[in-house]
């Protein structure tokens, strides 16, 4: 019983989508379209677990007339005009069945090719601040290294850090590749890119191919089980009920070709002198206040959990490949965690 459309801002949110007045929704358990109403009309096919379906606008701004359109797997169903101003409704999914789930993807656009109607997945790609042999499709990473060696490490690190709004990310194994040499962690933004995640300092990781974590070291310790084809990855972060984000931490984006600031670099013939060894003292200090738990799960269940300091800057979602054929999908924003 999921509903997909389209409400004003004050909907209620103990409705389905389209029960309402001056809202829409299409309903995949009966291929119903409810326009405002509690009874719904015959307008597409059912749909069921793996369907996509989809929700758009079109303004035909001669007339002033804007349309509602809904697609199945990629293929416009039908269409219903509505009256009301383009920027006045909002996406909306209603569910209304016990362990319904659905994936949402707000980037969505609609693209017409000669033949057919298609959704075409935004790229995401500004997602990623850096990207090292790997090509991003979609929500798709895939490795496009030698896979020879362990300098052959293909890098994708987030944009953003994690932070308190957004503190978890997760990735399904799409493809094991030849050897599985998967690893999801956590690194600072100028980790090594030929460095798998975990064996740099400044970084922690889960390794699928052998189920240990890796901090800041190029030896590992025994952590879970192994993960393959299919399971899914998770790390996070639990920050303190009275953690004080710094400034740093939650901008917005960064700016990963800025040159360090003249005060920050250091001289080698530099001499340490009382206020600076005073300030160390400050820090190492207030040390317990930037303390965080790092944990990781397997399939939905907490696989352990490690404490450390987080870095100025906080720490940014980094993934590593290193194996032919290796493919993971990642959500930076799932809704479990």
């Amino acid at each position: 019983m999921i509903a997909v459309g389209l409400v004003p801002q004050l909907y209620k949110i103990d409705h389905q989508p389209g029960w309402l007045p001056h809202s829409v929704a299409f309903n995949a358990d009966d291929g119903k379209l409810y326009n405002g109403n509690t009874v719904g009309q015959q307008f597409g096919p059912k749909c069921c677990r793996g369907d996509r379906i989809g929700c758009g606008l079109s303004f035909d701004s001669d007339v002033g007339q804007l349309t509602v359109f809904f697609t199945k797997n990629g293929k416009e169903i039908g269409s219903v005009d509505v009256a009301a101003a383009p920027d006045s409704l909002f996406p909306a999914v209603g569910m209304h069945s016990l362990g319904e789930e659905v994936l949402l993807d707000l980037n969505a656009e609609w693209g017409m090719d000669e033949d057919d109607g298609q959704m075409i997945v935004d790229s995401h790609e500004e997602d990623w601040g850096r990207l090292h042999d790997v090509r991003v499709t979609g929500t798709l990473l895939e490795y496009t290294g030698k896979g020879k060696s362990i300098v052959d490490v293909g890098l994708a690190q987030a944009r953003r850090p994690l932070n308190t709004r957004f503190h978890y990310y997760e990735l399904e194994i799409t493809d094991a590749g030849e050897k599985c040499y998967i690893a999801l962690g956590l690194a600072g933004r100028d980790y090594p890119k030929n460095r798998h995640p975990g064996w740099s300092r400044g970084s922690i990781a889960y390794h699928a191919d052998d189920g240990k974590l890796f901090h800041g070291s190029g030896v590992g310790v025994p952590f879970g089980p192994r993960c393959f084809e299919g399971d899914i990855m998770g790390c996070g972060i639990m920050f303190p009920r009275d953690f004080c984000q710094d400034s740093a931490d939650e901008a917005d984006d960064w700016d990963f070709d800025a040159s360090p600031k003249p005060n920050e670099v250091q001289n080698d013939m530099y001499v340490r002198d009382e206020e600076e060894e005073e300030e160390e003292e400050a820090e190492a200090e207030d040390s317990d206040a930037r303390k965080v738990v790092v944990f990781f799960t397997r399939n939905g269940k907490v696989v352990g959990r490690r404490e450390l300091r987080l870095p100025v800057g906080g720490l940014f979602p980094t993934i590593g490949m290193m194996s032919s054929g290796e493919k993971v999908r990642v959500d930076l924003h799932p809704l479990s965690g």
